[in-house]
């Protein structure tokens, strides 16, 4: 996929990944990189145009369709970790939360997109997951079920969406410098770098 030109939509932009991939489209040549985020305000480049999405929340994903109709590529980063091991206290709260984001949020995003990407050339759908889809650890288990289950979703929609001429790509990176890994003292992948990688693959 052309980079240079398209128009795309990021959620989660407002720090972080989304944030590195922001930029990196913006330097990229997109002709319009849509930021989404819950508090719009929080999106500071004026180069991006914020978007207020919430994606657990059905009637700002259906929003986000009806102003991005221009989009053809869409960029699934919103993402959640409550570091909750699978038996621990409040571990089904914690699933419950991770698989609102980090699941139906991007299966109710893809969805919604689905035809505004179709009708703009086919595009692509980018789902950030984890090297923790492939694998579990005890530490953060309930996230790591989330992003198995992303990973399902991600290839059910590449299946579905190749007739349409759509791509899906799933990001499975390890640990990225953010503030959502800000407490582990493991060696840690740059935002800009695991952007920049997924632009290259695109």
């Amino acid at each position: 996929m052309q980079i240079e030109g398209s128009v795309a939509l990021v959620t989660g932009a407002n720090r972080g990944l989304g944030k590195a991939y922001a930029a990196a489209l913006l330097a990229a040549g997109c002709a319009r990189v849509y930021a989404g985020a819950r508090d719009p305000s929080a999106v500071t480049d004026p180069k991006l145009v914020p978007v207020r999405l919430d994606v657990t929340k059905p009637d700002e994903i259906a929003q986000a369709a009806s102003q991005c109709s221009d989009v053809n590529l869409l960029i699934n980063n919103a993402g959640v970790m409550h570091s909750s091991p699978m038996l621990a206290e409040g571990s089904e709260t914690a699933m419950r939360a991770e698989m609102e984001v980090n699941v139906f949020g991007v299966l109710g995003m893809t969805r919604a997109f689905a035809p505004i990407l179709k009708r703009n050339g086919g595009g692509a759908v980018v789902n950030v997951l984890s090297v923790v889809s492939w694998f579990t650890l005890p530490i953060n288990a309930t996230y790591c079920a989330s992003k198995h289950a992303a990973l399902a979703v991600t290839e059910g929609a590449r299946i579905e969406l190749k007739q349409q001429g759509t791509r899906v790509l799933g990001v499975h990176a390890g640990y990225i410098d953010t503030d959502m890994t800000a407490g582990l003292t493991q060696p840690k992948t740059s935002p800009q770098q695991v952007a920049e990688r997924t632009l290259e693959a695109l």
